[in-house]
């Protein structure tokens, strides 16, 4: 399956800051803290920042489990 940009949509999908940001839908900025304080799983390749959708999604889950 492929996403409207072409890439797949599959759970190893490389997310950025604002492609997070629009699916937890928060600011940018918030995603930028999480992710430099270790809370939201990410990796920092040169200056930016990327994400594994399967990474946000179990993170969102373990959450929803503590509340």
């Amino acid at each position: 399956m492929f996403s409207a940009n072409g890439m797949a949509t599959t759970d190893g999908e490389i997310l950025t800051v604002m492609d997070v940001a629009r699916f937890l839908r928060v600011p940018k900025s918030t995603v930028y803290k999480l992710a430099r304080v270790g809370e939201l799983p990410a990796s920092k390749i040169g200056k930016h920042w990327r994400f594994l959708r399967r990474d946000i999604h179990d993170w969102m889950h373990s959450r929803s489990q503590q509340a």
